[in-house]
């Protein structure tokens, strides 16, 4: 009988037990379902983040790092004279080689033309001879006129006479002037020296063929005047008006490694080559010590002027695709704006640039691959908060 009477407690005792544990057991699932949630929400969000690149940003610097242009050159005399022969014969004598100093006027050559020399005397008695005739045809006019009062020549007579001794007489000027003519060309049988400076050619010797106007060779000699050199130097159109007549500019020459020479812009040929792209431009340069020589190579050091200030930024920054050259910066949303620039100078480790950015553009270092206008970036460095870091000065 007392066993008959707990069962109905016991089993309220257990029905109450499985409604805890299965309380228990749901509330255990429940938990460890929002957990897993939890936890791959966490994980999205964390791959989310590391899905978002970290990028370095930097300003443009506006601080000007080189004003000055490297561009090779070539020196050349300042005059220079090939000597041509104005006659034709065989060279007699010379008497200055190369790097021999010579004064103005200067004979330094002579040649030999002996058909020169006959034409001149055929030339001469030529003239002696229309000189003659000149003067018979004038005595006999004379005489012929004497003759008028007694009526025993005619006006017509007398005319006739008056047009020869016109005629005898041009025939004398004409005579004159092919005698000063030969020997003008007589004259040119020495060789002289148009003005002070040096022999830097000879090109030819004592028994040479001389032909008369050089149609057929080299100059006998090249004489320069090196007091002063010109500097030739070829400039890309987008410097040219930065390099200002009678700017300055520094010469360096490789056989004086430790030394500078100082020249100035005199000149600009005010046109581009349409093969080059460059402007020629000469600049003067003294040289009373005689130290360079015409013909070397230099390198040129030009002063630039400008009325801005150009931006510069890392050749990193650079981004070169079917879109054309252009920079990734991060706009104040973080998020990436590309920007179509064009390059002044090429630098080196730094682009100085001609357009497309200011002083405020956060400029990323190194843009990472695949990145795409728009795109969320991370900031951090300098740029993370407060002012980006500016182009280093290098």
């Amino acid at each position: 009988m007392p066993t008959e009477q707990r069962s109905p407690v016991s089993r309220r005792k257990l029905g109450i037990f499985g409604l805890v544990a299965a309380a228990i057991a749901v509330t255990v699932v429940v938990t460890g379902i929002r957990a897993r949630e939890d936890s791959d929400a966490k994980l999205r969000e964390w791959t989310d983040n590391q899905a978002i690149p970290s990028v370095a940003v930097i300003l443009p610097d506006a601080k000007v790092l080189r004003a000055t242009l490297d561009l090779p050159g070539r020196l050349e005399a300042y005059y220079r004279a090939p000597i041509f022969a104005r006659v034709s014969g065989y060279l007699k004598s010379w008497s200055a080689d190369i790097g021999a100093k010579v004064k103005a006027g200067q004979v330094i050559a002579e040649i030999e033309a002996p058909d020169l020399d006959q034409q001149l005397l055929q030339a001469r008695a030529d003239l002696v001879s229309q000189q003659a005739s000149a003067k018979l045809s004038e005595v006999t006019l004379e005489r012929r006129k004497t003759l008028i009062p007694s009526n025993f020549v005619s006006m017509q007579e007398i005319d006739e006479r008056t047009a020869d001794l016109s005629n005898k007489r041009a025939a004398v000027n004409s005579s004159q002037a092919n005698v000063e003519r030969l020997e003008a060309l007589a004259g040119y049988k020495k060789i002289t020296v148009p003005f002070d400076g040096v022999v830097t050619s000879r090109n030819t010797d004592v028994g040479a063929l001389i032909s008369a106007g050089g149609t057929t060779g080299p100059a006998m000699f090249v004489i320069s005047d090196i007091k002063k050199l010109r500097v030739y130097v070829n400039v890309p159109q987008s410097y040219v008006p930065a390099i200002r007549i009678g700017a300055k500019a520094v010469i360096t020459m490789p056989e004086y490694p430790n030394r500078t020479f100082a020249a100035t812009v005199e000149a600009s040929s005010q046109s581009v080559d349409v093969g080059s792209g460059t402007t020629r431009m000469q600049l003067g340069l003294d040289n009373s010590a005689g130290e360079l020589m015409p013909g070397g190579y230099a390198n040129v050091r030009l002063s630039l002027a400008g009325d801005a200030i150009p931006l510069h930024i890392p050749a990193s920054a650079l981004i070169f695709d079917q879109n054309g050259l252009r920079v990734a910066t991060v706009g104040s949303d973080d998020k990436v704006l590309f920007k179509t620039v064009t390059i002044a100078r090429d630098l080196g480790r730094d682009i100085e640039l001609a357009s497309g950015l200011s002083t405020d553009d956060r400029v990323i270092v190194a843009p990472p691959d695949g990145i795409a206008d728009g795109d969320p970036v991370h900031v951090v460095g300098g740029g993370a908060k407060g002012k980006p870091e500016k182009v280093s000065e290098k």
